[in-house]
């Protein structure tokens, strides 16, 4: 396991390769660089990306702007790590917390090389209006509050799940029936392209444009029985 004082001597080769002065523990500070007159440089160092580096990062901000997170990459790190699986979520939370990130890769029979992702500064999310509009279909179209939240045992209920769930139970108490009369019944105007599609396996075609409920549907309607009774 890589110690965090190996990653001090390749971080400090790679500041001083940019003309920073570096000293290592200043004021229970990691690393400290500066360069000329310019505002000085805070590196914490950590085996990995943890909780408790980001609160160590956060705290040294109240001493200076420039903050950064280094953290140790080992060579053939397996998917599973951290860093392999959430490293774009990593990247999001060091923005919105303006805190730089260093990635010090070590191993394999190689020098430590430090690669820069990010550089500290102020940041502001870019609205994604596409998603922000979905949200609020969603929320305006969903009847009620079908799901707790948190984990659920059950797929979430959404706008679209309720929808098919009036189809099939129009199906389940009038039988086969043509789309545009289920269409009418059910009061769902999509009502043709949810069977068409058929996305969750509940519905069968039994003729040109006559659907049936498959028994998979009827097990769909036990398994929702209490949403199907709100939505009555």
């Amino acid at each position: 396991m890589t110690r965090e004082s190996e990653l001090y001597a390749p971080v400090k080769t790679y500041l001083e390769s940019q003309g920073y002065i570096v000293k290592g523990e200043v004021r229970n500070c990691d690393l400290v660089a500066r360069r000329g007159d310019e505002a000085p440089v805070i590196v914490e160092l950590k085996q990995r990306f943890s909780l408790e580096l980001v609160f160590q990062g956060i705290d040294r901000q109240r001493m200076a702007d420039n903050v950064y997170l280094a953290v140790g990459v080992p060579a053939g790190q397996a998917r599973t790590a951290l860093w392999e699986r959430r490293r774009r979520d990593i990247h999001r939370l060091c923005r919105l917390l303006g805190l730089g990130l260093l990635a010090v890769h070590i191993g394999n029979r190689r020098l430590p090389r430090v690669e820069a992702h990010l550089d500290p500064a102020p940041y502001r999310p870019r609205k994604d209006r596409r998603r922000g509009g979905l949200l609020l279909k969603e929320f305006e179209h969903r009847v009620g509050d079908p799901n707790a939240g948190g984990v659920n045992r059950r797929p979430v209920v959404t706008a679209y799940r309720q929808d098919a769930l009036r189809c099939a139970t129009r199906l389940d108490a009038d039988g086969p029936m043509k789309l545009a009369v289920l269409r009418q019944a059910s009061g769902v105007r999509k009502a043709a392209s949810i069977l068409q599609k058929d996305v969750y396996g509940w519905f069968q075609r039994v003729d040109r444009g006559i659907y049936t409920l498959s028994p998979k549907g009827r097990e769909a309607l036990r398994t929702y029985a209490d949403i199907v009774e709100t939505l009555r």
